[in-house]
């Protein structure tokens, strides 16, 4: 028996996308508490991530094993304009816009992508991040 030689190449495919895949939750495992925002990534994070929320930074604890999450808390209710970049990665969305109810908190699901870049030198320290009172942002593994 013949085999098509398009067969065996379309097996190792399926294998080896079903073997890299994993698997992300798309709701929360707990309740998210009013005033709180999680960001879940799709694949692990390095950093040094930056958040920028109503166009002021706020600081983040950086992770040295890397992080699968950023949660902030003590946010207001309402609209809130926000930014994630990293040095090391790109986000998907990178901007958006987040709308705060007062009894519910809000998860998103964030794309990750490795930016694989060459860089010759040190990168110039970034400035201390202002941040808003009584709003944390921290990295969760």
């Amino acid at each position: 028996m013949k085999f098509h030689p398009a067969i065996p190449a379309m097996v190792l495919l399926g294998a080896a996308t079903f073997m890299g895949c994993k698997k992300v939750p798309l709701t929360p495992s707990h309740p998210i508490p009013a005033g709180s925002v999680v960001f879940r990534f799709t694949r692990t994070v390095s950093g040094p991530v930056e958040f920028s929320l109503d166009g002021t930074r706020l600081p983040i604890q950086q992770l040295p094993k890397g992080a699968t999450s950023l949660q902030l808390k003590g946010l207001t209710p309402g609209k809130h304009r926000f930014v994630l970049t990293s040095q090391r990665e790109i986000f998907s969305p990178d901007t958006g816009e987040l709308d705060l109810s007062g009894d519910k908190g809000i998860y998103q699901v964030t794309l990750v992508q490795k930016l694989d870049s060459v860089l010759y030198g040190k990168p110039d320290p970034l400035p201390t991040a202002e941040g808003i009172p009584g709003v944390t942002a921290t990295l969760l593994k």
